[in-house]
């Protein structure tokens, strides 16, 4: 093999995914926010799923209705199934983030938009599971509540029922809000972290 060969052999072999030592340690100083992304999700799912047993409980406290067992648990299926499917996907993401090995620029992108992708989901999550928090409210407001026999009379002019009303529209919106500020908080400014190493790459 003359010399050529050996530098045709080189530059085959040459990909954009080499690293130099000064980028490999900017990849790796992107570690630590994505350990801080680990721990919060692992918090996370532990508080989801303890969450999701308690209010499994609920009617077994002694001043729970009998009569509304039947039509909560109905509602907690379709809440159970809804949260396991996404905190399975959840779970899934944690395990690779588990695994995620930030040496290449591929890898730290790949991670990047994973994080991103999974912050979309989890929103997706907690509207999923909105309609049925505010059927809970509901039923407490008409139920729980003083004045709620004349509501199920058809006494709609009752003041008591408009500021129920008005209760339950602020509720959807705080957990718009809510949810936005949440992952923002707990997992975007660690995400925000991660993409300002992305971009001081792309600057060299």
């Amino acid at each position: 093999m003359d010399f050529n060969d050996i530098q045709n052999a080189w530059n085959n072999e040459k990909t954009d995914n080499v690293v130099v030592p000064n980028n490999l340690e900017k990849i790796q100083s992107a570690n630590m926010p994505l350990d801080k992304i680990r721990r919060n999700l692992r918090k996370e799912l532990f508080g989801q799923i303890l969450a999701l047993v308690v209010i499994g409980f609920l009617p077994l406290y002694h001043e729970f209705p009998s009569k509304f067992v039947g039509p909560y648990y109905f509602i907690y299926g379709i809440v159970a199934a809804i949260s396991i499917y996404y905190l399975s996907k959840l779970f899934l993401f944690y395990k690779r983030l588990d695994k995620a090995a930030l040496t290449t620029k591929d890898s730290l992108y790949e991670t990047y938009y994973d994080i991103r992708l999974n912050m979309q989901l989890y929103k997706t999550f907690t509207f999923a599971l909105a309609p049925f928090f505010m059927i809970y409210l509901a039923g407490y407001l008409i139920f729980g509540t003083p004045g709620s026999t004349e509501i199920l009379n058809g006494n709609f002019e009752n003041e008591k029922l408009v500021l129920k009303v008005v209760i339950f529209m602020i509720t959807m919106l705080l957990i718009g809000v809510l949810t936005e500020w949440w992952v923002s908080f707990y997992y975007g400014k660690y995400a925000k972290e991660i993409k300002k190493v992305i971009d001081e790459l792309k600057e060299e």
